[in-house]
């Protein structure tokens, strides 16, 4: 028989107390995303999966907890048997030279130690498959017998994203834009385990309809690992033109993003979410220098995770590219964010200057009706 053996991250099994809580709300998401079709089991620190295929391992590998997926033969706990299935798998890898046995005996009752198991069923693939040599500090690939209620023998892994299970962390607002920098920071912070609700802010008709569907698009990219998203699409349009109308240019971009938190702290409060996350990177824009994120957050009641801050474009654009969210990301459809730029946007904006400013709006009305307008929509995964 085969199964797939699931490890998940040793941040799980540190837990104390609270480790079966996230052991099964990690088995929960794995079940989310393939279904009812397969039975799950978990013992001491693995998952079995009663099944493999390269799509199934694909879906399980991107569920946040997970370090790695393999599919493992099941044996009785038996040294011949365990060595035919070893024999048997190296003879079907190629361009293998060297390898390595690893035993993890989580059986104590079984008569040989780890090394010794490790030792005679390397014995017994060195004589059966030819052309290999032993290497125990950097095997081309390494043979891994783990002896428990069966005998479970693998060799090739997948890696898995890691993390911790999705939804252990509470839950935040993503204010997702369509550039590369917000699906990153989502991603991120979804892999520590904070459930995401986002908003996007949609100033038709200046910003197209494609530019809104580039943004489901992206929280469905996300929604890949977190199974679906809430996406909170606001009518930004009255919002961004009594700022254009009533407020100094030079003052518009850190004008518009406080009210741009501010909506996202009100999408908050009736999520029962306890941050935001944004995408800011510090001096990369007018907008996120140290004067302006202060500026931006000064009247908000709750905190803002900026987990790209200390990273540059480089570093964001290469976890795009591995999360499949850059293509899209570069989609030319422009967002609220950049449109109505001015040419020379304050860059170390005085808190008492923008709230003299802002006194010409009516805060909260305007917040308020974008609230009632919001328009939601589910995100499933693809």
């Amino acid at each position: 028989m085969n199964c797939m053996l699931v490890k998940y991250a040793s941040e799980i099994s540190l837990k104390g107390l609270n480790r079966r809580y996230f052991e099964d709300l990690l088995i929960t998401n794995i079940r989310k995303a393939i279904g009812n079709e397969f039975r799950i089991q978990k013992e001491s620190g693995r998952i079995y999966i009663n099944g493999y295929s390269d799509d199934l391992a694909e879906k399980v590998r991107k569920t946040f907890g997970i370090i790695g997926v393999t599919k493992a033969e099941i044996v009785d706990k038996d040294m011949d048997k365990i060595g035919e299935v070893a024999i048997e798998q190296m003879k079907l890898l190629k361009d293998v030279k060297t390898f390595k046995v690893e035993t993890k005996r989580a059986d104590k009752k079984f008569p040989l130690q780890s090394l010794e198991i490790s030792r005679e069923i390397g014995g017994m693939i060195l004589k059966n498959v030819e052309g290999l040599q032993v290497d125990v500090h950097n095997p081309d690939i390494v043979v891994n017998v783990e002896i428990r209620d069966k005998a479970y023998i693998y060799t090739k892994e997948i890696k898995g994203v890691a993390g911790m299970p999705y939804g252990s962390a509470g839950k935040g607002v993503l204010l997702l834009s369509g550039g590369i920098d917000s699906p990153v920071a989502g991603y991120m912070m979804a892999k520590r385990g904070l459930e995401l609700v986002c908003v996007y802010y949609h100033s038709h008709p200046y910003t197209s309809e494609r530019a809104k569907e580039k943004v489901i698009e992206l929280a469905r990219k996300l929604a890949v690992y977190t199974g679906s998203i809430k996406l909170y699409v606001a009518p930004f349009t009255e919002i961004q033109m009594q700022i254009i109308e009533k407020c100094p240019e030079d003052e518009l971009t850190i004008i518009m993003r406080r009210y741009m938190t501010q909506v996202a702290e009100a999408v908050a409060k009736k999520e029962n979410a306890k941050a935001l996350v944004t995408g800011e990177s510090l001096g990369q824009v007018a907008s996120q220098t140290l004067e302006s994120m202060l500026v931006t957050n000064s009247d908000l009641e709750i905190p803002v995770f900026r987990p790209v801050v200390g990273m540059d474009k480089i570093d964001i654009t290469a976890i795009a590219r591995e999360i499949d969210t850059f293509e899209t990301s570069i989609l030319p459809y422009e967002d609220c964010c950049t449109i109505f730029v001015p040419k020379h946007p304050k860059t170390r904006p005085r808190l008492d200057d923008i709230r003299k400013s802002e006194e010409v709006l009516d805060k909260e009305a305007l917040i308020a009706n974008c609230m009632a307008n919001m328009e939601i929509i589910k995100v499933n995964n693809l």
